[in-house]
This record gives structure tokens, C-alpha cells and sequence, in this order.
């Protein structure tokens, strides 16, 4: 009798400390309860709790967690109405908070996000909402981590997951799209055309320069040339006029005859005299050379140089008595 009593107590006694302990998984929290008080957290491990004077309340999950936000239909500020969903990721810093201070968390999160989000896209245009998402997540993170900073939750992220406007608007922006392509072809296009031009006129600009240029080079090598043909010229003028002081009466044919030379020339090369008929006095001409002929071998001598002027004749003595 007294074994069996024994027996019950040692069993009751281990059925109580067993109950009195409590194994706390990893990533979780537990709330601890005195008659229905909160006291303190159970952390992750083994915990003892003596029983029937304390209770485990809330389990709460302390690892980050996500929230759905289910397709909403939102009318922007310009009047358009889209379909948006979304996510929330969210994680519990303060167990406690987490367990007593909103009821139903995740019901309580998902429609904080969802009347925000209806608040941030109704502010802005169908273009901004398309186009600004990042802007959209930042202000939705920011609103709703400020709301639920109370609860000791922290919002990680809202990411909006597909925004769906109607069939006629999206027909109507690839249209809108389709007409701005082909308004910056036509840019393009014209702009290159703009381009090609302008080279065109900057290679004939070039090219007149360099035109310019040749001639301008051209007129003075011309120049030039006849420079020299008139200092040649004079000099044998020169040359002739001393010749014809000196007394030599051939110097002034080489001037007809170069004068003759020039006129048959020009009745030879004119485009409508096919028949030349020289006067008889043309036979003078070879007369003419010949004392061009003389006058350059007085002037040159046989043996092409120079002939010295003849010395003035002595006159003798006996000639003046003579005379």
C-alpha cells in the first residue's frame, strides 16, 4: 500500500515537471502568463514553468514572414481605373506587442497595406503609377512601417507584384508608343539628312577653297612668268638698242621680223582662213632672218662669244701732211 502511494507520488510529481517544462523552438517566441498576466518571453530552448501558476499565451513566430495583398481595383488621380496586388514582408521585434497589442496580426497588416496602397496610387496619375513603382513601394514601406511600429512589428518591404490597367487604355498606350517610335525615326531621319547636307556643303566649301586656292596660286605663277618674259624682253631690247648704237644697222630688223613672225601666226591659227596668201614683199622675211642671223654672229661671234666693238683706224702721220 504504502509502495503504490509511492509510486503515485513520484508518478505525479514527474508528470508535473514535466508539464512545468516548456521547449521553445528556434525562430519562435513564447509569452508567458500568471493567472492570465502577461510576465515575461520565453526565449528558444528549455524553459521551466511551474504548473497551473503559469501558461504559455501567444506563440509568436519571430522569423520574416509575407502577406499577401490581394488584387485591388484603384482609381488613379486622372480618373483610369487599375488592378493592383502585391506583397508585404514583415518580422516581429517585440513578442509581447506582437501578441497584446493588435488582434489578428495578419488580417490587421494586410488591410493597413491595402487602404495605403489605395491611398498612394489614388494621388497619382496612370502614367506615375506605371512608370514610378519603386516610388510607390518606398511611400507604402514608410506609411505602413510607421502604423505598425506600435505592434513591434518592423516592414521590411511592399513590392507591388502586377499592375493591370483596362484593355482600352493599353491599346491605347501601344498606339501612343507606336506614333512616338515613329516620331523619333522621323527625328532621326531628318536629323541625318540635316547631317549629310551639312557635309555636302562643307565638302563643296572645301572644294571652292581649294579651287580658289589653285587659282589664285596659278594667277601668280602667271604673273610670275611674265615677269621674267618682260625682264627678258627688255634686256634684249636692251641688248638690240646697244647693238644699233654701236652702228649695227641689222639690230633693228630682228623687231620686224619677230613683228611678222607674230601676224603670220595668228592668220595660221584663226578657225576661218583655210587659204593664205602672202603679198610679194613676204619674201623679204627670209632677208629679214638672214640679218637676224648676222646680227647674232656680230654680236656673238663664230665661236659664240662676244665680238669686241672695232677699234677706231689709227690715222698715220704723213697722212694729215699729205692731205
Amino acid at each position: 500500500m504504502l509502495t503504490t502511494f509511492a509510486l503515485t507520488v513520484t508518478f505525479l510529481v514527474l508528470f508535473y515537471l514535466a508539464v512545468s517544462v516548456k521547449v521553445v523552438r528556434q525562430g519562435y517566441q513564447y509569452t508567458i502568463e500568471r493567472f492570465g498576466r502577461f510576465t515575461e518571453v520565453a526565449r528558444p530552448g528549455l524553459n521551466f514553468y511551474p504548473a497551473f501558476f503559469y501558461a504559455v499565451g501567444r506563440k509568436i513566430n519571430m522569423m520574416e514572414q509575407v502577406v499577401d495583398i490581394p488584387g485591388q481595383e484603384i482609381i488613379t488621380k486622372d480618373n483610369a481605373m487599375v488592378s493592383v496586388d502585391g506583397v508585404v514582408f514583415f518580422q516581429v521585434l517585440d513578442a509581447a506587442k506582437a501578441a497584446y497589442e493588435v488582434s489578428e496580426l495578419y488580417v490587421a497588416i494586410m488591410q493597413l497595406a491595402t487602404t495605403n496602397l489605395r491611398t498612394v496610387m489614388g494621388s497619382m496619375d496612370l502614367d506615375e503609377t506605371l512608370s514610378k513603382r519603386d516610388e510607390i513601394n518606398a511611400r507604402l514601406l514608410s506609411v505602413v512601417d510607421h502604423a505598425t511600429n506600435a505592434w513591434g512589428i518592423k516592414i521590411t518591404r511592399v513590392e507591388l507584384k502586377d499592375i493591370r490597367p483596362p484593355a482600352d487604355i493599353v491599346n491605347a498606350m501601344g498606339r501612343q508608343m507606336k506614333a512616338e517610335r515613329e516620331k523619333r525615326a522621323l527625328i532621326l531621319e531628318s536629323e541625318g539628312l540635316r547631317a549629310s547636307e551639312i557635309l555636302k556643303a562643307e565638302g563643296q566649301k572645301q572644294s571652292q577653297i581649294l579651287e580658289a586656292e589653285g587659282r589664285r596660286e596659278a594667277a601668280f605663277r602667271d604673273a610670275e612668268a611674265r615677269e621674267r618674259e618682260a625682264e627678258a624682253e627688255a634686256k634684249a631690247t636692251q641688248m638690240v638698242s646697244e647693238a644699233i648704237a654701236n652702228g649695227n644697222a641689222q639690230a633693228i630688223n630682228y623687231f620686224v621680223a619677230q613683228k611678222y613672225v607674230d601676224a603670220v601666226s595668228q592668220f595660221a591659227t584663226s578657225p576661218n582662213a583655210k587659204t593664205i596668201l602672202f603679198p610679194v614683199e613676204a619674201t623679204q622675211l627670209i632677208g629679214t632672218l638672214g640679218g637676224i642671223g648676222a646680227l647674232a654672229k656680230e654680236a656673238l661671234g663664230n665661236d659664240g662669244t662676244p665680238t669686241p666693238p672695232a677699234a677706231p683706224p689709227r690715222r698715220s702721220p704723213f697722212a694729215q701732211g699729205q692731205g
